[in-house]
């Protein structure tokens, strides 16, 4: 894994698209040490025109403290603001273990909390933070991916990323400590028989997603990607269509009615 260092810059760029129900999206690092095989993300400009390949690389940003708290200051001043964090990177990955800067932005963000801050993260790591995220109150919603409940899927699409028994933790985690958590079933990967049952009655809230909406065109970057293809490789293939999540979707809401989970499809389930 290559990390690189870089001045950060102009930190809040304005949302749109997918996430058009926020104002600003915020990214700590570029590039991502998970490398999720269907990542959206490899096929923007900031993975497509990388002199790296994709997920062996990430460029840490030195964010000052106090450059973010007067670019904040500024942002918060013109009115309403949402955050979506981090939309082309995980603000948890492993280097924030040691050089903290998601850490930084939360601790300037809580002294004047956004209208709502979502942080969307595969990573356990996000507890470690808890402390910070209880200063936000319900004004903050941890997104947490789990897009499969077996361990053999889990190393064919996204090898580097942690174990799914260390996210069902962290989402108890948070829960207990009474922080607002969803789980995001983003994309649905092959799973188990009992996967929609156990996602009903371990999180009050689910969104569902699939490679044919979420990944901003359709489903034109995932197969550009390739990931046709590994769903064939494993005799799946039947699963890489549109209907999977739906039906997936339906058997989900069945359990949600005796758990009282909100489950939500794609987009809808995102927003502030």
């Amino acid at each position: 894994m290559e990390i690189r260092f870089r001045p950060s810059g102009r930190m809040l760029n304005p949302a749109g698209g997918f996430l058009a129900g926020y104002t600003h999206t915020l990214n700590p690092y570029a590039g991502c040490a998970f490398g999720c095989s269907y990542c959206y993300v490899r096929r923007l400009p900031v993975g497509l025109f990388a002199d790296r390949p994709w997920g062996e690389w990430v460029d840490v940003k030195r964010i000052d403290g106090e450059a973010f708290r007067r670019e904040w200051s500024r942002v918060r001043k013109r009115g309403g603001i949402s955050v979506f964090m981090g939309s082309a990177t995980d603000p948890y990955q492993p280097v924030e273990a040691r050089h903290g800067m998601t850490r930084v932005l939360l601790e300037t963000m809580a002294e004047s909390p956004p209208d709502f801050l979502l942080l969307q993260t595969r990573s356990p790591l996000v507890v470690r933070d808890m402390d910070l995220l209880s200063r936000f109150g319900s004004r903050v919603r941890v997104s947490l991916t789990i897009e499969t409940d077996l361990e053999s899927v889990r190393r064919r699409f996204t090898p580097k990323a942690p174990p799914i028994a260390a996210r069902w933790r962290a989402l108890s985690e948070l829960l207990n400590a009474g922080i607002d958590a969803q789980i995001a079933v983003s994309p649905l990967l092959p799973h188990s028989e009992s996967f929609a049952a156990d996602l009903a009655r371990a999180a009050p809230r689910i969104v569902v997603d699939d490679f044919f909406h979420g990944d901003g065109s359709g489903g034109g970057r995932t197969e550009a990607l390739g990931v046709r293809r590994l769903y064939e490789q494993a005799g799946e293939g039947e699963l890489y269509d549109p209907g999977t999540a739906r039906r997936f979707l339906d058997r989900l809401r069945r359990h949600a009615e005796s758990t009282g989970s909100a489950v939500y499809w794609s987009r809808e389930g995102f927003l502030p």
